[in-house]
């Protein structure tokens, strides 16, 4: 019972971020600013990894200097790594997870499940969707230090960006940022994936 109320108290959450994600993608971007900050408030520096990993995230896209924009993206992905303990590759995005998902920046929230059909753990669900999160950030952060004038970080979280993206499923959000990093790596002058890393691309499909 304990665990079935918290699931829904941070379900409640996700949804309170999704519907601001929403507001922000209507145009009114200083409410959504708002709303965000007190969301952040409520959360707090110590609230939930996922929690704060998802909420960065999107708060830093209501930002109007690229400084400040940067801090919050650091702050999604450091949430990121307190979760999954810095561990970076990507995992394939369950393909019926709930959440907020705007087709860019992916899910904040996950319907994972395990072996058999059977509810997955809740840190292993939410491993899943912040992991699911990481091409996102570190595209994110390659467009922040390019803004910045910071063309090396650029590079550098570009290709991790790439590395990331290699596992996302070939739906519209993997095909999202794909496009984005592709973008971002022909305004930059990256030629793509480094010697001895993976091709670039979606996953293969069995046949």
């Amino acid at each position: 019972m304990a665990q079935g109320q918290e699931r829904a108290s941070a379900d409640a959450v996700l949804t309170r971020i999704g519907q601001v994600v929403i507001l922000h993608h209507a145009g009114d971007r200083e409410e959504a600013r708002r709303r965000f900050l007190g969301l952040w408030a409520e959360i707090g520096e110590h609230g939930a990894p996922l929690h704060r990993c998802t909420l960065a995230h999107y708060l830093a896209d209501t930002q109007d200097d690229p400084g400040d924009e940067l801090a919050w993206d650091l702050r999604a992905l450091a949430a990121a790594e307190e979760l999954t303990g810095g561990d970076r590759p990507a995992a394939p995005r369950p393909p019926s997870a709930p959440g907020v998902l705007d087709g860019q920046h992916g899910p904040a929230g996950g319907g994972a499940v395990g072996d058999q059909g059977a509810p997955a753990a809740p840190g292993h669900r939410e491993r899943l969707a912040v992991r699911a999160f990481y091409p996102a950030l570190h595209l994110n952060l390659a467009a922040d230090y390019d803004r910045l004038g910071r063309r090396d970080a650029a590079r550098l979280h570009l290709r991790r960006a790439r590395r990331a993206a290699v596992l996302l499923a070939d739906d519209r959000y993997g095909e999202g940022v794909r496009a984005g990093i592709d973008r971002l790596a022909r305004r930059i002058g990256d030629d793509g994936p480094a010697a001895g890393e993976p091709p670039w691309g979606p996953p293969r499909q069995r046949p």
